[in-house]
C-alpha cells in the first residue's frame, strides 16, 4: 500500500487558488453552490469538490495500483496498451514523450476501461492482471459507478447553464454503444530535483469531458489563463480535483475552459516520496463527433460567432471522440516519433489562442 503519512505541502511555493465546490450542495441543486461551479468551469476550469462519497473507494483504488505495480516487469508487460493509440492496460514509464524534444515520461499507469469494469467477468476491450481482476467486482467497479454519477450530475448541471436541452451533453456519454471512460492509477518515482525537463507528465489539456482526480502528494501544476508561471494545486485529503477536459470545451464553444497543465515530481520534503494519483476520466462515447453544440443552445452559438477565425475552427473538429482520442495517446506514444511534428499532432485545445505556450 503506499505510505499515507507525508510530509506536509510546503508553504514557499507558488499554488494556484481553487474553488472547493460542497458536492452535497450541487446534488440538491443549491444555486448559489452552482454559480460557483460555474464560476469554476468558465475562468480556470480547475475545482477542488468536496463531500463526493468516493473516499472509500478512492482508497481501494490505491491498493490495486500498488498491488499491481508490484507485480514484476514482465508479467505487467503482458497487458501494454501498444503503440496504436490504445489507452487501456498497462503503461511502462518511458513509453511516452513529455514534450517536443521526446522527453521520456517516468511514470507508469493500469488503466481500466469503463466498460470492462461494468461488464466484468465479460470483457469488452481487453483483459487485465490478476491483481485488477481481483478488485475488479470489489473496488474498480464500484469506483467506476460513483465516479460516473459525481461526473455526469456535475455534467448536467453545466448542460443547463449553458442552455441545453435537459440530458443534451449525457446522451453523448451514457448512451453509446461504446463509451469512452476509464479509471486510470499512477505511479512516479522519486525525484529530488526539479526542473523543466523533469516533467512526469508533460504540459496538455485533456482528452475527454471531465477530470475526477486524487492525489496524496503534490506536483500537479496549472497554467492559469494569460500567466506565464506554473502554479501548484495543493492537494487536500478527502477533496478531489475536478477539471473540464476538451470535450466540454468543444462542446460548449470554450465557454468550459479545458486548460493547460501538467505533472512534476512534488515539491520541497515530498519529492522524497513516490507519487501514486488515481482519477476517473469521463469521455464522450467513441462514436460521438466533436463539435460545437451551436443548434441547441444560443448561449454556444453566440460564443462560437465572437471566436477568431482560428479558434472557431477548434470547435468543429470534423472527428469522433474515438479518433480524437486514438490520436492524441498515439502520437505520445515514443516509439511512434518521428520529430517534433509527433508531439504537435498529439495535441488538443492547446491551440487555441487563448493558450499560452506550455514553454511560457
Amino acid at each position: 500500500m503506499p505510505a499515507l503519512a507525508f510530509p506536509p505541502f510546503p508553504d514557499d511555493v507558488p499554488t494556484v487558488p481553487l474553488l472547493i465546490i460542497d458536492y452535497s450542495l450541487i446534488k440538491v441543486k443549491d444555486a448559489n453552490e452552482i454559480d460557483r461551479l460555474w464560476e469554476a468551469a468558465t475562468k480556470l476550469g480547475f475545482w477542488y469538490l468536496k463531500n463526493h462519497g468516493v473516499e472509500d473507494e478512492v482508497n481501494g483504488m490505491f491498493d490495486m495500483c500498488a498491488e499491481t505495480m508490484s507485480l514484476p516487469l514482465e508479467e505487467k508487460m503482458k497487458y501494454e496498451q501498444g503503440d496504436e493509440g490504445n489507452s487501456y492496460g498497462y503503461k511502462y514509464a518511458g513509453a511516452n514523450a513529455t514534450d517536443e524534444k521526446g522527453t521520456l515520461d517516468r511514470v507508469e499507469f493500469i488503466i481500466v476501461a469503463e466498460d470492462d469494469a461494468l461488464s466484468y467477468p465479460t470483457p469488452v476491450h481487453r483483459t487485465y492482471p490478476s491483481t485488477v481482476n481481483a478488485r475488479m467486482e470489489s473496488t474498480i467497479r464500484p469506483f467506476t459507478q460513483k465516479s460516473m454519477e459525481v461526473n455526469l450530475t456535475l455534467i448536467d448541471v453545466l448542460n443547463d447553464k449553458l442552455g441545453l436541452p435537459q440530458g443534451e451533453l449525457a446522451k453523448r456519454h451514457i448512451n453509446q454503444e461504446v463509451k469512452g471512460g476509464e479509471s486510470r492509477c499512477t505511479k512516479s518515482p522519486k525525484h529530488q530535483v526539479i526542473s523543466e525537463e523533469s516533467a512526469v507528465l508533460g504540459a496538455h489539456t485533456d482528452f475527454g469531458s471531465l477530470t475526477f482526480l486524487h492525489n496524496r502528494l503534490g506536483g500537479l501544476q496549472v497554467l492559469p489563463p494569460g500567466a506565464n508561471e506554473w502554479k501548484y494545486v495543493k492537494p487536500i485529503p478527502n477533496h478531489a480535483v475536478c477539471n473540464v477536459a476538451d470535450g466540454l470545451t468543444i462542446f460548449s464553444g470554450g465557454i468550459l475552459r479545458s486548460n493547460l497543465h501538467r505533472v512534476m515530481p512534488p515539491p520541497g520534503a515530498q519529492a522524497a516520496f513516490e507519487r501514486w494519483s488515481c482519477g476517473f476520466f469521463t469521455r464522450p462515447g467513441s462514436s460521438v463527433v466533436l463539435s460545437a453544440l451551436t443548434d441547441e443552445s444560443e448561449m454556444i452559438k453566440e460564443a462560437v460567432e465572437k471566436a477568431t477565425p482560428e479558434v472557431k475552427a477548434t470547435f468543429n473538429t470534423g472527428v469522433t471522440s474515438g479518433d480524437w482520442f486514438r490520436r492524441r495517446i498515439k502520437n505520445h506514444r515514443i516509439k511512434n516519433r518521428k520529430g517534433p511534428e509527433t508531439w504537435e499532432d498529439s495535441r488538443g485545445t492547446e491551440h487555441r489562442g487563448d493558450i499560452v505556450s506550455a514553454t511560457a
